[in-house]
Formats: structure tokens, sequence, C-alpha cells
């Protein structure tokens, strides 16, 4: 079973993109550390193509080549930090009926080439320079909590997790800025995606 991971610097955390083996040093290489033992009997391929700093515009762009013609028995998508993040950091509109009709082109291309697909939700925690973007993220999350659950096969909620575990635990142990992952965090962000994945092991 081939599944892609796909997405920007949270999905992407340093990986060698001349090393099509190389997973990061983030939640795509912990799960994979996980995954393969629970199935030593089954042939599992895991590639990372993340790519930091993507927005989902960026996936879209690149879908076919990255994703479909590697044809994967499935893909797991987080995206949309960058959409919000680039509003405030570069002054980079954020359109969000082109935001929506970007995802939905996005997720039924995969599913129109019979990929499995499990979307992430990204996230966003209440570092002090973050608390002003939480108003379009949250509108922004609106859009790509209906289109995900829709389209994908599965749909993996991290927002409100992550930010009730912050009422009683400091955020900053699961990101120091609210947005990147700690390995605490990526380790929590694997552990329910397997659970997920593995529904759809062959």
């Amino acid at each position: 079973m081939k599944i892609i991971f796909f997405g920007d610097s949270i999905t992407d955390c340093d990986r060698d993109r001349n090393d099509e083996k190389s997973l990061g040093n983030g939640y795509v290489k912990i799960l994979a550390d996980k995954l393969r033992p629970i199935y030593p009997d089954t042939d599992i391929e895991l590639i990372n193509k993340g790519i930091a700093g993507n927005e989902v515009c960026d996936l879209l762009a690149r879908v076919q080549s990255d994703v479909i013609d590697l044809r994967p028995d499935a893909v797991v998508i987080m995206i949309g930090i960058n959409n919000t993040i680039h509003k405030f950091k570069y002054g980079k509109e954020l359109n969000l009926k082109q935001f929506e009709r970007d995802l939905k082109e996005l997720l039924t291309l995969l599913k129109e080439a019979d990929i499995t697909v499990i979307f992430l939700e990204p996230f966003l925690l209440p570092a002090p320079d973050k608390r002003r973007m939480r108003k379009l993220f949250d509108d922004e999350l609106k859009i790509i909590d209906k289109t995900a659950t829709a389209l994908a096969d599965e749909f993996v909620a991290y927002d409100e997790m992550f930010n009730g575990l912050a009422l009683s635990i400091p955020y900053t142990e699961y990101s120091e800025d609210g947005v990147h992952p700690t390995h605490r965090g990526s380790r929590l962000i694997a552990d329910t995606a397997i659970k997920a994945i593995r529904k759809h092991l062959l």
C-alpha cells in the first residue's frame, strides 16, 4: 500500500527533497515508525510530499505530479494554516470563496483518481502574536471542516483538540509558536492520524 503525505511545513518538517525515502522529522516520521511494526507482513510505502510555505492553491497546482501520477492508495493532507498566516505576515489577501473552490477541486481530483483521502484539520494555538489571526482562521476552518467532511474519506479535527488541551496545559507543550508542533504535538498528530489510516489499510 502506498500512502502520500501532502501539505505544508508541518508535513515537510525538514525532509530531504533529494531523497524520496526521507520522511522529515515530524509527525510523518513518527507515524511511520509506529505503523510499520503493526503490519510487519504488509508492504507499506510512505512518501512525504510536504513543502514548507504551501497554501491550498499550491497543493492544487502540484497534485497531479506529486500525488495522482504516483498512483497512491491513500493521501493524507494537512493544509490551510498558511492561507491565514500569509495574510498577516505578507499582506496577501485571503479570498474565502476562491479558497473554497480550490479546496473542493483538490479533494475532488483526488477522489476522481480513486485515492482514499484522509484530511487532517489545521490548527492555531494562542501564541501572543497569533491571537489576532483567530477570527480569520475560524472563517477558514468553517470552509475546511464543511468541505473535508463532505469529500474526504476521513476527517480528523485538531484545532479543538489542541486548544482544549491548552486550557490545562501550556500551549507551548504542543507548539512553541502556535503553529509548528513540538515533538509532543507531532506525536499527538501521529497517534490520532494513524487511527484514521488503519481503517483503510489494504
